[in-house]
């Protein structure tokens, strides 16, 4: 046999630097609580999983044998629902978490990572998801739906194909899956592949091993792109707001809104206008607040927290004096207790939230509910005030309508159509 000038280099690197037993793969599964990107040891067998792989990789190989890193490939995902960019973000910053425990343990290095990707929105994990379990509700009709979701589902501005899902069934097969698929797909994979070379190798620095601190791949070009850089922080939702109908009738206002999570977030809202001409016997006085707790649904709250539509009660209590040179009604007693001093009021709301700017929405609602308390009627009479009467309040019917500006705070709290493209 004719030896070529080739076969002779890898015959006498055979010799030199022992025998290669073959391409070996590890990988590890990390999975992630909803809608975040920092890696919970406690979680889905986390803890468990990083162990086996770190003893396995940390440290010097035994029984002389030696590992070459060939390429580190790693994937990020995220289950379907949320909107698109908020899904990208969360499979890139879960990819790229992995990765940095990975670098911080010495195991890999960025020369190392040869693949990335970011599968976002992973309607494909749920369809397979979905055909290995036979227990999901109107499986069938589930499957024949996630076949016919077009690629467009991925992108910007496109309803989510979510709405239809959950009209299946009732909600049934929608419950069943957040409870039993989306957990699956809300994770990072890392992938390594190297040669395990038994029997005594000649030190290369050139060409450093697993588990020296430093690891080393073949020369190779990144399949996927990074897209583009991020802020690293937390997902974050906040509102701060006015009603400006309230602004118009000179009573300042202040509202904050927190997203909770699953569609929940809870407001208060602080009334104080104390303005006074009393030379005029002029008084427009009133302040008080409310707190609350809404329940937002629709296709806009799926693709955004605080979007779209709401149901909401709150409670609240509220003082006020109103007179403008005649007779005047004061709301709770004066001087008297806390409790005395207020009426209360409780009820329930509807209302839309409406994007109108990249960090701005306006709120519209109305409430229906029940104001209850006493108030007294009186007159002013060479310098005095003088009580007239006392009436007992039992109001049930509208208690507040709301035109607001809202103010949108926090990480990823911005709208698609104000943000980067």
């Amino acid at each position: 046999m004719k030896l070529t000038p080739v076969l002779i280099v890898l015959l006498m690197l055979g010799s030199s630097f022992g025998s290669v037993a073959g391409v070996r793969t590890d990988s590890v599964s990390i999975g992630f609580h909803r809608s975040h990107i920092n890696i919970d040891t406690a979680y889905a067998s986390n803890g468990e999983h990083l162990d086996s792989i770190f003893n396995k990789l940390s440290g010097s190989p035994s029984d002389g044998q030696h590992r070459l890193l060939r390429q580190v490939r790693v994937m990020g995902g995220a289950s379907p629902e949320g909107s698109v960019r908020f899904n990208e973000y969360l499979s890139e910053k879960r990819a790229n978490v992995l990765l940095q425990l990975f670098r911080e343990k010495g195991i890999i290095t960025d020369s190392t990572i040869t693949s990335k990707t970011y599968l976002g929105r992973d309607w494909k994990g749920l369809r397979r998801g979905v055909e290995e379990d036979e227990n999901v509700p109107y499986r069938e009709e589930v499957l024949s739906f996630l076949e016919e979701i077009p690629e467009t589902g991925n992108a910007p501005g496109v309803p989510h194909p979510l709405e239809h899902l959950k009209a299946i069934g009732g909600g049934r097969p929608y419950r069943y899956i957040d409870s039993h698929i989306f957990p699956g797909l809300r994770k990072s994979v890392l992938l390594l592949e190297y040669d395990e070379i038994s029997g005594t190798i000649v030190p290369d620095p050139s060409i450093p091993e697993i588990g020296s601190g430093i690891g080393n791949v073949h020369p190779g070009t990144p399949i996927v792109t990074e897209p583009e850089e991020w802020t690293v922080c937390k997902p974050f939702y906040m509102g701060l707001k006015t009603n400006m109908i309230y602004d118009l009738l000179a009573l300042p206002n202040i509202g904050a809104e927190f997203y909770i999570g699953k569609n929940w977030s809870l407001t208060a809202d602080w009334i104080y206008g104390w303005w006074d001409k009393d030379p005029a016997h002029r008084y427009w006085r009133a302040y008080g607040g409310y707190a609350g707790a809404r329940r937002w649904f629709g296709k806009k709250a799926t693709e955004k927290p605080l979007t779209g539509h709401h149901l909401g009660i709150f409670a609240g209590a509220i003082t006020y004096d109103f007179e403008f040179g005649g007779e005047g009604i004061m709301g709770g007693k004066p001087h008297g207790t806390l409790w005395e001093r207020c009426n209360f009021i409780s009820g329930i709301e509807y209302g839309y939230s409406l994007p109108v700017a990249r960090r701005l929405n306006l709120d519209f609602s109305i409430a229906l509910g029940y104001i209850g308390g006493k108030y007294y009627k009186y007159i002013p009479y060479n310098g005095f005030y003088l009580w007239q009467s006392t009436h007992k309040l039992n109001y049930f019917g509208p208690t507040k309508i709301e035109v607001s500006l809202v103010w949108l705070i926090g990480c990823r709290n911005f709208n698609e159509r104000g943000g980067r493209k």
